[in-house]
Protein backbone atom coordinates (compact mmCIF):
# COMPACT_ATOMS: atom_id res chain seq x y z
CA UNK A 1 0.00 0.00 0.00
CA UNK A 2 1.27 3.34 -0.48
CA UNK A 3 2.61 5.88 2.17
CA UNK A 4 0.43 8.97 2.40
CA UNK A 5 3.23 11.97 1.29
CA UNK A 6 0.94 15.08 1.67
CA UNK A 7 -2.22 16.08 3.23
CA UNK A 8 -3.98 19.21 3.57
CA UNK A 9 -6.37 19.24 6.08
CA UNK A 10 -9.61 21.82 6.93
CA UNK A 11 -7.81 24.78 4.41
CA UNK A 12 -9.54 28.12 4.28
CA UNK A 13 -8.58 31.44 2.81
CA UNK A 14 -10.41 34.22 2.40
CA UNK A 15 -9.42 37.41 0.33
CA UNK A 16 -11.16 40.68 0.17
CA UNK A 17 -15.26 40.20 -0.52
CA UNK A 18 -14.30 36.56 -1.57
CA UNK A 19 -13.71 33.39 0.42
CA UNK A 20 -11.61 31.64 -1.95
CA UNK A 21 -11.82 28.53 0.30
CA UNK A 22 -13.67 26.87 3.27
CA UNK A 23 -12.48 23.75 4.65
CA UNK A 24 -11.19 21.93 1.65
CA UNK A 25 -8.82 19.09 1.88
CA UNK A 26 -7.02 16.72 -0.39
CA UNK A 27 -4.47 13.91 0.10
CA UNK A 28 -1.78 12.47 -2.13
CA UNK A 29 0.39 9.42 -1.72
CA UNK A 30 3.79 7.96 -3.34
CA UNK A 31 3.99 7.56 -7.32
CA UNK A 32 0.29 8.70 -7.93
CA UNK A 33 -1.35 11.36 -9.77
CA UNK A 34 -4.30 12.80 -8.41
CA UNK A 35 -6.54 15.34 -10.54
CA UNK A 36 -7.53 18.38 -9.04
CA UNK A 37 -11.05 19.72 -10.90
CA UNK A 38 -13.18 22.24 -10.57
CA UNK A 39 -15.05 25.28 -12.57
CA UNK A 40 -13.01 28.71 -13.00
CA UNK A 41 -12.95 29.91 -9.66
CA UNK A 42 -13.20 26.79 -7.38
CA UNK A 43 -10.24 27.44 -5.65
CA UNK A 44 -7.62 25.12 -7.09
CA UNK A 45 -4.94 27.47 -7.90
CA UNK A 46 -5.59 29.03 -4.52
CA UNK A 47 -4.95 25.27 -2.87
CA UNK A 48 -1.91 25.24 -4.53
CA UNK A 49 -0.90 28.31 -4.32
CA UNK A 50 -0.68 27.68 -0.36
CA UNK A 51 0.53 24.27 -0.67
CA UNK A 52 3.88 26.07 -2.05
CA UNK A 53 4.09 29.07 -0.13
CA UNK A 54 2.79 31.65 -2.41
CA UNK A 55 -0.33 32.43 -0.20
CA UNK A 56 -0.29 32.23 3.73
CA UNK A 57 -3.59 29.66 5.30
CA UNK A 58 -6.22 31.37 7.23
CA UNK A 59 -7.10 27.54 8.92
CA UNK A 60 -6.17 24.24 8.66
CA UNK A 61 -2.86 21.92 8.13
CA UNK A 62 -0.76 20.96 5.84
CA UNK A 63 1.22 17.34 6.73
CA UNK A 64 4.13 16.52 4.07
CA UNK A 65 5.58 13.13 4.64
CA UNK A 66 4.03 13.11 8.40
CA UNK A 67 5.14 16.37 9.24
CA UNK A 68 2.91 19.35 9.39
CA UNK A 69 4.75 22.35 7.57
CA UNK A 70 4.00 26.19 6.96
CA UNK A 71 5.80 27.34 3.71
CA UNK A 72 6.39 31.19 3.67
CA UNK A 73 7.66 30.98 0.13
CA UNK A 74 8.17 28.95 -3.26
CA UNK A 75 12.05 28.69 -2.12
CA UNK A 76 11.09 27.14 0.79
CA UNK A 77 8.65 24.81 -1.22
CA UNK A 78 11.16 23.99 -4.00
CA UNK A 79 14.04 23.36 -1.30
CA UNK A 80 11.74 21.17 0.60
CA UNK A 81 10.77 18.92 -2.63
CA UNK A 82 7.33 20.70 -3.45
CA UNK A 83 7.03 22.45 -7.35
CA UNK A 84 4.24 23.85 -9.06
CA UNK A 85 4.02 24.51 -12.31
CA UNK A 86 1.68 27.35 -13.06
CA UNK A 87 -1.14 28.02 -15.35
CA UNK A 88 -0.10 31.16 -16.29
CA UNK A 89 3.60 31.50 -17.64
CA UNK A 90 5.86 32.57 -15.43
CA UNK A 91 8.93 33.34 -16.98
CA UNK A 92 11.46 36.09 -17.35
CA UNK A 93 11.37 37.16 -20.95
CA UNK A 94 15.01 38.61 -21.62
CA UNK A 95 16.80 35.85 -20.37
CA UNK A 96 17.48 32.12 -22.19
CA UNK A 97 15.90 28.69 -22.00
CA UNK A 98 18.54 28.03 -19.26
CA UNK A 99 18.83 31.09 -17.55
CA UNK A 100 15.16 30.63 -16.61
CA UNK A 101 15.53 27.11 -15.44
CA UNK A 102 18.63 27.62 -13.07
CA UNK A 103 17.88 30.94 -11.94
CA UNK A 104 19.12 31.57 -8.57
CA UNK A 105 20.72 28.05 -8.72
CA UNK A 106 23.52 29.18 -11.48
CA UNK A 107 26.62 27.06 -11.94
CA UNK A 108 29.56 29.39 -10.69
CA UNK A 109 33.54 29.37 -11.33
CA UNK A 110 36.75 31.07 -10.26
CA UNK A 111 35.64 30.43 -6.96
CA UNK A 112 32.20 31.98 -7.15
CA UNK A 113 32.95 35.10 -8.65
CA UNK A 114 31.61 34.58 -12.73
CA UNK A 115 28.87 32.76 -14.02
CA UNK A 116 29.85 29.33 -15.91
CA UNK A 117 27.51 29.88 -18.80
CA UNK A 118 29.00 26.57 -21.08
CA UNK A 119 28.29 24.73 -17.61
CA UNK A 120 24.52 26.11 -17.45
CA UNK A 121 23.51 25.58 -21.08
CA UNK A 122 25.17 22.00 -20.92
CA UNK A 123 23.25 21.10 -17.63
CA UNK A 124 20.27 22.57 -19.41
CA UNK A 125 20.64 20.45 -22.38
CA UNK A 126 21.55 17.00 -20.44
CA UNK A 127 17.57 17.77 -19.04
CA UNK A 128 15.88 18.16 -22.03
CA UNK A 129 17.56 14.62 -23.43
CA UNK A 130 16.67 13.14 -20.12
CA UNK A 131 12.82 14.96 -20.99
CA UNK A 132 13.17 13.89 -25.03
CA UNK A 133 11.62 18.17 -25.35
CA UNK A 134 13.28 20.42 -28.40
CA UNK A 135 14.69 23.28 -26.82
CA UNK A 136 17.99 25.22 -27.45
CA UNK A 137 19.54 26.50 -24.18
CA UNK A 138 20.77 29.71 -25.36
CA UNK A 139 17.24 30.90 -27.21
CA UNK A 140 15.99 33.62 -25.68
CA UNK A 141 12.47 32.68 -23.75
CA UNK A 142 10.88 36.08 -25.65
CA UNK A 143 10.99 34.23 -29.20
CA UNK A 144 9.72 31.04 -27.79
CA UNK A 145 6.69 30.25 -28.57
CA UNK A 146 3.72 29.97 -25.73
CA UNK A 147 3.67 25.85 -26.10
CA UNK A 148 7.39 25.93 -26.04
CA UNK A 149 8.06 28.51 -23.05
CA UNK A 150 5.19 25.99 -21.32
CA UNK A 151 7.87 23.17 -22.09
CA UNK A 152 10.49 25.50 -20.53
CA UNK A 153 8.19 25.47 -17.27
CA UNK A 154 7.78 21.84 -17.16
CA UNK A 155 11.67 21.32 -17.44
CA UNK A 156 12.17 24.65 -14.51
CA UNK A 157 10.14 22.44 -11.95
CA UNK A 158 11.33 19.06 -12.92
CA UNK A 159 14.97 20.63 -12.40
CA UNK A 160 14.17 20.89 -8.75
CA UNK A 161 14.06 16.70 -8.34
CA UNK A 162 10.61 17.05 -6.42
CA UNK A 163 8.95 14.74 -4.75
CA UNK A 164 5.59 16.41 -4.64
CA UNK A 165 4.78 18.30 -8.45
CA UNK A 166 1.88 20.46 -8.94
CA UNK A 167 0.76 20.56 -12.89
CA UNK A 168 -1.85 23.68 -13.32
CA UNK A 169 -2.86 23.01 -16.74
CA UNK A 170 0.24 22.04 -18.09
CA UNK A 171 -1.44 20.75 -21.52
CA UNK A 172 -3.62 23.71 -22.82
CA UNK A 173 -0.59 25.01 -25.40
CA UNK A 174 0.75 21.67 -26.06
CA UNK A 175 0.44 19.73 -29.47
CA UNK A 176 -0.77 15.68 -29.07
CA UNK A 177 2.66 14.53 -29.29
CA UNK A 178 3.73 16.67 -26.56
CA UNK A 179 1.37 15.61 -24.70
CA UNK A 180 2.16 11.92 -25.04
CA UNK A 181 6.09 12.63 -24.12
CA UNK A 182 4.77 14.67 -21.28
CA UNK A 183 2.58 11.61 -19.79
CA UNK A 184 5.93 9.43 -20.51
CA UNK A 185 7.48 11.94 -18.15
CA UNK A 186 4.99 11.53 -15.55
CA UNK A 187 5.14 7.48 -15.62
CA UNK A 188 8.42 7.59 -15.21
CA UNK A 189 8.43 10.00 -12.18
CA UNK A 190 5.18 8.01 -10.70
CA UNK A 191 7.40 5.10 -10.82
CA UNK A 192 10.15 6.87 -8.89
CA UNK A 193 7.69 7.54 -5.86
CA UNK A 194 6.80 11.33 -6.94
CA UNK A 195 3.13 12.21 -6.57
CA UNK A 196 1.32 14.31 -9.13
CA UNK A 197 -1.06 17.09 -8.43
CA UNK A 198 -2.67 17.38 -12.15
CA UNK A 199 -5.20 20.32 -12.77
CA UNK A 200 -6.80 20.03 -16.18
CA UNK A 201 -10.14 20.93 -17.79
CA UNK A 202 -9.72 18.28 -20.54
CA UNK A 203 -11.54 15.12 -19.02
CA UNK A 204 -10.18 12.42 -21.61
CA UNK A 205 -6.41 13.59 -19.91
CA UNK A 206 -7.62 13.51 -16.75
CA UNK A 207 -9.22 9.42 -17.66
CA UNK A 208 -5.93 8.77 -19.25
CA UNK A 209 -3.18 9.75 -16.49
CA UNK A 210 -4.89 9.83 -13.05
CA UNK A 211 -5.42 7.40 -10.25
CA UNK A 212 -7.74 9.46 -8.50
CA UNK A 213 -9.73 12.68 -9.01
CA UNK A 214 -10.82 15.42 -6.13
CA UNK A 215 -13.46 17.56 -6.93
CA UNK A 216 -14.05 21.15 -5.66
CA UNK A 217 -16.69 23.63 -6.09
CA UNK A 218 -17.32 27.14 -5.35
CA UNK A 219 -14.41 27.14 -2.78
CA UNK A 220 -15.58 23.70 -1.06
CA UNK A 221 -14.17 19.91 -1.28
CA UNK A 222 -16.43 17.49 -2.91
CA UNK A 223 -15.41 14.43 -2.96
CA UNK A 224 -12.30 11.85 -4.14
CA UNK A 225 -12.96 9.50 -6.05
CA UNK A 226 -11.17 6.33 -8.04
CA UNK A 227 -10.72 7.08 -12.14
CA UNK A 228 -11.33 3.74 -13.32
CA UNK A 229 -14.46 3.36 -11.38
CA UNK A 230 -15.89 6.94 -12.29
CA UNK A 231 -17.52 8.60 -15.90
CA UNK A 232 -16.82 11.76 -16.89
CA UNK A 233 -20.59 12.62 -16.72
CA UNK A 234 -20.30 11.65 -12.61
CA UNK A 235 -16.94 14.18 -12.84
CA UNK A 236 -18.40 17.18 -14.63
CA UNK A 237 -21.91 16.59 -12.46
CA UNK A 238 -19.87 16.91 -9.57
CA UNK A 239 -18.01 20.22 -10.65
CA UNK A 240 -20.76 22.09 -11.50
CA UNK A 241 -24.12 20.42 -9.82
CA UNK A 242 -25.69 21.34 -13.01
CA UNK A 243 -27.06 20.82 -17.05
CA UNK A 244 -24.16 21.74 -19.38
CA UNK A 245 -24.89 24.32 -21.89
CA UNK A 246 -25.12 21.90 -24.99
CA UNK A 247 -25.91 22.65 -28.92
CA UNK A 248 -25.72 21.53 -32.11
CA UNK A 249 -23.93 22.64 -35.06
CA UNK A 250 -24.70 26.72 -35.45
CA UNK A 251 -26.49 27.82 -38.10
CA UNK A 252 -25.51 31.05 -40.44
CA UNK A 253 -27.83 33.70 -39.58
CA UNK A 254 -27.04 36.17 -42.46
CA UNK A 255 -29.78 35.42 -45.78
CA UNK A 256 -27.24 36.79 -47.37
CA UNK A 257 -23.30 35.68 -48.85
CA UNK A 258 -21.98 39.18 -47.48
CA UNK A 259 -18.08 39.10 -47.29
CA UNK A 260 -17.03 41.00 -44.31
CA UNK A 261 -12.86 40.33 -44.18
CA UNK A 262 -11.08 39.11 -47.47
CA UNK A 263 -7.57 38.34 -47.22
CA UNK A 264 -5.80 37.99 -50.37
CA UNK A 265 -2.14 36.56 -50.94
CA UNK A 266 -0.94 37.60 -47.26
CA UNK A 267 2.83 37.00 -46.99
CA UNK A 268 5.16 37.22 -44.39
CA UNK A 269 8.82 35.90 -44.10
CA UNK A 270 8.93 32.15 -43.72
CA UNK A 271 5.35 31.72 -41.25
CA UNK A 272 3.00 32.89 -43.61
CA UNK A 273 3.08 32.06 -47.57
CA UNK A 274 0.01 33.23 -50.15
CA UNK A 275 -3.35 33.32 -47.73
CA UNK A 276 -5.95 33.07 -49.19
CA UNK A 277 -9.49 33.09 -47.18
CA UNK A 278 -12.83 34.93 -46.72
CA UNK A 279 -15.00 35.39 -43.91
CA UNK A 280 -19.02 36.15 -44.05
CA UNK A 281 -21.39 38.32 -41.93
CA UNK A 282 -22.59 36.28 -39.09
CA UNK A 283 -20.31 33.15 -39.50
CA UNK A 284 -17.84 31.56 -37.17
CA UNK A 285 -14.80 30.35 -39.51
CA UNK A 286 -12.89 27.94 -37.64
CA UNK A 287 -8.83 28.02 -37.94
CA UNK A 288 -7.31 24.42 -37.34
CA UNK A 289 -3.99 23.12 -37.13
CA UNK A 290 -0.94 21.41 -35.39
CA UNK A 291 0.89 23.89 -33.12
CA UNK A 292 2.95 26.18 -35.18
CA UNK A 293 1.13 25.99 -38.45
CA UNK A 294 0.69 29.83 -38.54
CA UNK A 295 -2.66 29.95 -37.59
CA UNK A 296 -2.04 32.87 -34.63
CA UNK A 297 0.59 34.59 -37.59
CA UNK A 298 -2.63 34.83 -39.66
CA UNK A 299 -4.52 36.51 -36.43
CA UNK A 300 -1.64 38.98 -35.21
CA UNK A 301 -0.99 39.82 -39.19
CA UNK A 302 -4.99 40.49 -39.59
CA UNK A 303 -4.82 42.90 -36.12
CA UNK A 304 -1.25 44.50 -37.29
CA UNK A 305 0.50 43.20 -34.54
CA UNK A 306 2.96 41.65 -37.05
CA UNK A 307 3.69 43.78 -40.23
CA UNK A 308 3.48 41.71 -43.35
CA UNK A 309 5.38 41.85 -46.47
CA UNK A 310 2.80 41.68 -48.99
CA UNK A 311 -0.85 41.10 -49.74
CA UNK A 312 -4.31 42.99 -49.42
CA UNK A 313 -6.83 43.12 -46.68
CA UNK A 314 -10.56 43.62 -47.66
CA UNK A 315 -12.99 44.96 -45.06
CA UNK A 316 -16.78 45.10 -46.40
CA UNK A 317 -15.09 44.92 -49.92
CA UNK A 318 -12.84 47.86 -49.73
CA UNK A 319 -8.55 47.37 -49.09
CA UNK A 320 -7.57 48.91 -46.03
CA UNK A 321 -4.12 49.61 -44.51
CA UNK A 322 -3.40 47.86 -41.18
CA UNK A 323 -0.19 48.54 -39.79
CA UNK A 324 -1.01 48.10 -36.14
CA UNK A 325 -4.10 46.90 -33.45
CA UNK A 326 -5.03 50.69 -33.56
CA UNK A 327 -5.68 50.34 -37.22
CA UNK A 328 -7.44 47.47 -37.12
CA UNK A 329 -9.77 48.54 -34.30
CA UNK A 330 -10.77 51.45 -36.02
CA UNK A 331 -12.05 48.78 -38.88
CA UNK A 332 -13.97 47.17 -36.43
CA UNK A 333 -11.63 44.25 -35.41
CA UNK A 334 -11.35 42.71 -32.25
CA UNK A 335 -8.50 40.17 -31.25
CA UNK A 336 -8.54 37.89 -28.38
CA UNK A 337 -5.34 36.84 -27.80
CA UNK A 338 -3.92 33.10 -26.60
CA UNK A 339 -1.70 34.25 -24.26
CA UNK A 340 -4.36 36.97 -22.30
CA UNK A 341 -2.13 37.52 -19.34
CA UNK A 342 0.60 39.18 -21.86
CA UNK A 343 -1.44 40.50 -24.54
CA UNK A 344 -5.04 41.25 -23.51
CA UNK A 345 -4.78 42.01 -19.55
CA UNK A 346 -3.62 45.03 -17.84
CA UNK A 347 -3.43 42.39 -14.63
CA UNK A 348 -2.66 45.29 -12.26
CA UNK A 349 -6.05 46.97 -12.99
CA UNK A 350 -9.23 46.63 -11.85
CA UNK A 351 -12.44 45.25 -14.00
CA UNK A 352 -13.99 48.21 -15.74
CA UNK A 353 -10.53 49.38 -16.32
CA UNK A 354 -10.08 46.48 -18.05
CA UNK A 355 -13.42 46.05 -19.99
CA UNK A 356 -13.38 50.13 -20.47
CA UNK A 357 -9.78 50.43 -22.44
CA UNK A 358 -10.49 49.59 -25.73
CA UNK A 359 -13.54 51.95 -26.11
CA UNK A 360 -11.94 54.85 -23.72
CA UNK A 361 -12.68 57.56 -26.15
CA UNK A 362 -16.32 56.73 -25.61
CA UNK A 363 -16.31 57.35 -22.09
CA UNK A 364 -14.52 61.03 -22.36
CA UNK A 365 -16.79 64.17 -21.33
CA UNK A 366 -16.52 67.64 -22.84
CA UNK A 367 -13.63 68.59 -21.48
CA UNK A 368 -12.00 65.42 -21.43
CA UNK A 369 -13.00 64.35 -17.79
CA UNK A 370 -13.70 60.60 -17.70
CA UNK A 371 -17.36 59.23 -16.98
CA UNK A 372 -16.49 56.87 -14.07
CA UNK A 373 -20.48 56.37 -13.38
CA UNK A 374 -20.66 55.45 -16.93
CA UNK A 375 -17.79 53.05 -17.50
CA UNK A 376 -18.84 50.95 -13.93
CA UNK A 377 -22.55 51.03 -15.35
CA UNK A 378 -21.26 49.34 -18.64
CA UNK A 379 -18.51 47.14 -17.08
CA UNK A 380 -21.21 45.90 -14.12
CA UNK A 381 -23.84 44.84 -17.64
CA UNK A 382 -20.95 43.05 -18.91
CA UNK A 383 -19.71 41.04 -15.53
CA UNK A 384 -23.85 40.47 -15.37
CA UNK A 385 -23.96 39.30 -18.98
CA UNK A 386 -20.49 37.29 -19.23
CA UNK A 387 -21.38 35.81 -15.87
CA UNK A 388 -18.02 37.07 -14.52
CA UNK A 389 -17.34 36.05 -10.92
CA UNK A 390 -15.81 38.77 -9.70
CA UNK A 391 -17.22 40.68 -6.12
CA UNK A 392 -17.73 44.05 -7.99
CA UNK A 393 -15.51 45.75 -11.19
CA UNK A 394 -13.54 47.29 -8.62
CA UNK A 395 -11.32 43.94 -8.43
CA UNK A 396 -8.13 43.79 -9.45
CA UNK A 397 -7.72 41.39 -12.06
CA UNK A 398 -4.92 39.98 -11.25
CA UNK A 399 -7.03 38.02 -8.22
CA UNK A 400 -9.60 36.58 -10.92
CA UNK A 401 -9.17 32.54 -11.87
CA UNK A 402 -8.21 31.97 -15.36
CA UNK A 403 -11.58 31.47 -16.83
CA UNK A 404 -13.05 34.99 -15.26
CA UNK A 405 -9.84 36.72 -16.86
CA UNK A 406 -10.64 35.37 -20.23
CA UNK A 407 -14.11 36.48 -19.86
CA UNK A 408 -13.07 40.36 -19.04
CA UNK A 409 -10.71 40.26 -22.19
CA UNK A 410 -14.02 39.24 -24.22
CA UNK A 411 -16.29 41.87 -22.65
CA UNK A 412 -13.51 44.80 -23.45
CA UNK A 413 -14.28 43.66 -27.35
CA UNK A 414 -18.04 43.63 -26.51
CA UNK A 415 -17.62 46.86 -24.93
CA UNK A 416 -16.07 48.10 -28.54
CA UNK A 417 -19.09 46.58 -30.49
CA UNK A 418 -16.27 45.37 -33.18
CA UNK A 419 -17.95 44.09 -36.35
CA UNK A 420 -14.73 41.34 -36.77
CA UNK A 421 -13.80 38.68 -33.55
CA UNK A 422 -10.88 37.08 -33.77
CA UNK A 423 -10.72 34.68 -30.88
CA UNK A 424 -7.30 32.56 -30.62
CA UNK A 425 -7.87 30.00 -28.36
CA UNK A 426 -10.80 31.50 -26.68
CA UNK A 427 -11.88 28.37 -24.26
CA UNK A 428 -7.64 27.39 -22.95
CA UNK A 429 -7.55 26.69 -19.87
CA UNK A 430 -11.34 27.21 -18.92
CA UNK A 431 -13.13 24.70 -17.52
CA UNK A 432 -16.48 22.47 -18.91
CA UNK A 433 -19.13 24.85 -17.59
CA UNK A 434 -16.93 28.10 -18.83
CA UNK A 435 -16.47 26.67 -21.84
CA UNK A 436 -20.82 26.27 -22.37
CA UNK A 437 -21.03 29.38 -21.65
CA UNK A 438 -18.35 30.85 -24.15
CA UNK A 439 -19.99 28.87 -26.72
CA UNK A 440 -23.43 29.79 -26.15
CA UNK A 441 -21.81 33.60 -26.10
CA UNK A 442 -20.30 33.01 -29.50
CA UNK A 443 -23.39 31.66 -31.34
CA UNK A 444 -24.80 34.38 -29.89
CA UNK A 445 -23.13 36.94 -30.96
CA UNK A 446 -23.22 35.16 -34.68
CA UNK A 447 -26.76 35.63 -34.95
CA UNK A 448 -26.95 39.44 -33.92
CA UNK A 449 -24.30 39.24 -37.02
CA UNK A 450 -20.82 39.36 -35.57
CA UNK A 451 -18.24 37.94 -37.81
CA UNK A 452 -15.97 35.21 -35.92
CA UNK A 453 -12.53 33.57 -36.86
CA UNK A 454 -12.06 31.26 -33.66
CA UNK A 455 -8.65 29.32 -33.57
CA UNK A 456 -7.89 26.80 -31.75
CA UNK A 457 -6.15 23.81 -30.90
CA UNK A 458 -9.12 21.37 -29.86
CA UNK A 459 -10.61 19.43 -32.79
CA UNK A 460 -14.15 18.99 -31.10
CA UNK A 461 -14.66 22.42 -30.42
CA UNK A 462 -13.59 23.40 -34.07
CA UNK A 463 -16.13 21.12 -35.56
CA UNK A 464 -18.56 22.08 -32.97
CA UNK A 465 -18.99 25.95 -33.62
CA UNK A 466 -17.72 25.97 -36.77
CA UNK A 467 -19.55 27.31 -40.06
CA UNK A 468 -16.34 26.55 -41.80
CA UNK A 469 -12.69 25.27 -41.67
CA UNK A 470 -9.68 26.45 -42.79
CA UNK A 471 -6.76 24.35 -42.15
CA UNK A 472 -3.22 25.51 -42.20
CA UNK A 473 0.42 23.37 -42.04
CA UNK A 474 3.63 24.78 -41.98
CA UNK A 475 2.16 28.48 -42.93
CA UNK A 476 -0.28 27.94 -45.48
CA UNK A 477 -3.74 26.92 -45.85
CA UNK A 478 -3.53 23.41 -47.27
CA UNK A 479 -7.63 22.88 -46.58
CA UNK A 480 -10.71 24.35 -46.35
CA UNK A 481 -13.63 22.21 -45.54
CA UNK A 482 -17.55 23.08 -44.53
CA UNK A 483 -19.45 21.72 -41.34
CA UNK A 484 -20.86 19.32 -43.12
CA UNK A 485 -17.50 18.02 -44.46
CA UNK A 486 -15.49 18.43 -41.50
CA UNK A 487 -13.98 15.84 -38.96
CA UNK A 488 -11.46 14.76 -36.93
CA UNK A 489 -9.73 13.02 -39.97
CA UNK A 490 -10.09 15.00 -42.94
CA UNK A 491 -8.71 17.81 -40.40
CA UNK A 492 -5.54 16.08 -39.82
CA UNK A 493 -5.29 14.69 -43.07
CA UNK A 494 -4.83 18.92 -44.22
CA UNK A 495 -2.98 19.80 -40.83
CA UNK A 496 0.11 17.01 -41.90
CA UNK A 497 -0.13 18.11 -45.79
CA UNK A 498 2.67 19.99 -46.89
CA UNK A 499 2.52 21.87 -49.86
CA UNK A 500 5.75 22.54 -51.73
Amino acid sequence: MSTVLLKMEGISKGFPGVQALSNVQLELKEGEVVGLVGENGAGKSTMMKILTGIYQKDAGKVLYQGKEIQLSNTKEAQEMGISIIHQELNLAQDLTVAQNIFIGREPRKAFGMLLDEKKLNEDAQRLFDQLNINLNPKDYVADLSVAKQQMVEIAKALSFNSKVLVMDEPTAALTEAEIDALFVIMDRLKKDGVGIIYISHRMEELQKITDRITVMRDGEYIGTVSTKDTTIDEIISMMVGRQIYQSSKPEVHSSTEELVLEVKNLNRGKVLKDINFHLKKGEILGFAGLMGAGRTEVARAIFGADSIDSGEIRINGKPVKIKSPKDAVQHGIGYLSEDRKRFGLMVDMDVKSNIAIATMDSFLGAIGWMKDKKIKTVSEEMVEKLKVKTPSVHQNVRNLSGGNQQKVVIAKWLTRDCDILIFDEPTRGIDVGAKGEIYKLLNELAAEGKSIIMISSELPEVLRMSHRVMVMCEGRITGELSAENASQESIMTYATQRIG
